[in-house]
């Protein structure tokens, strides 16, 4: 089932309790009732709580945001930094050139066949990359320089080798949830707390009122949504997010998408 179809049926359904409860409290309510008037100890608490709702669920969109920003990040470094080893090989003899591409190529189509789809469902990547890693770094260590230029090549092709592993590192400590289950417990109940408060301030059937109530539970959904949606660095589906490795790297890219 599609992210954006979850994300409809769900706001869909909270609309349709809060507006349901909202016509059966009414059909109930004494008929003594004053509900032309709120207490102002209620709006009070009303409003604090509504504050410090929108604070934490602030605070947790920016966290998920940023932890999704910094493994895009490592990840458009790793890609960088495998690009430049590819034409830094230039460099090289025919023979050594064409074995240093194909290595990278071949670490590239694993991370995008294999470790991708693992990455996207939370399963961590797999220690094949990393043995394919290795065999690059090994064999540009043992290719000695035949001449300056080659020389002057050595030891940036291992540092972008370096690079790309520092990268590697950071993209699978960064595959997992960023938010504990704690914050996403009090983020849940926070969330029906404040919609739930919705009822103590005696909205009534107008038009109007129905009409903000649903928004505003529609609004805490959505946003909840979003947290939930972030909190995955890599996504929770596709390859999208390997889009440096596609644009760096398009056929190798696109011949393991395809397997």
């Amino acid at each position: 089932m599609s992210e954006w179809l979850v994300l409809a049926v769900a706001m869909a359904l909270v609309c349709a309790l809060v507006l349901a409860f909202t016509a059966l409290r009414h059909r109930r309510v004494a008929e003594d009732e004053d509900t032309s008037e709120t207490p102002d100890v209620i709006e009070y608490m009303t409003m604090m709580v509504g504050v410090v709702y929108a604070i934490v669920l602030g605070l947790a969109i920016a966290g998920v945001w940023e932890a999704r920003g910094a493994a895009e990040d490592s990840v458009r470094r790793e890609a960088q930094s495998l690009y430049e080893v590819t034409q830094r090989a230039d460099v090289y003899p025919a023979p050594v050139r064409d074995r240093i591409r194909g290595e990278v190529d071949a670490y590239v189509s694993h991370t995008v066949a294999v470790d991708w789809p693992l990455l996207t469902s939370g399963r961590g990547a797999s220690a094949e990359g990393a043995d394919l890693l290795g065999k690059l770094r090994s064999d540009v260590t043992h290719q000695s320089p035949a001449n300056e230029l080659q020389a002057q090549a050595y030891q940036p092709l291992l540092d972008h080798i370096a690079a790309a592993d520092d990268a590697r590192h950071s993209r699978m400590q960064a595959d997992e949830s960023t938010l504990p289950g704690v914050v996403w417990f009090g983020l849940l109940v926070g969330g029906l707390v404040t919609v739930g408060l919705i009822f103590t301030l005696q909205i009534r059937r107008s038009g109007r009122e129905l009409l903000l109530a649903g928004l505003f539970s529609a609004l805490i959904v959505f946003l909840l949504f979003m947290v939930w949606s972030f909190d995955a660095p890599y996504g929770r589906e596709g390859i999208d997010s390997a889009a440096p490795f596609q644009d760096l790297f398009p056929k190798v890219a696109l011949a393991a998408a395809q397997h």
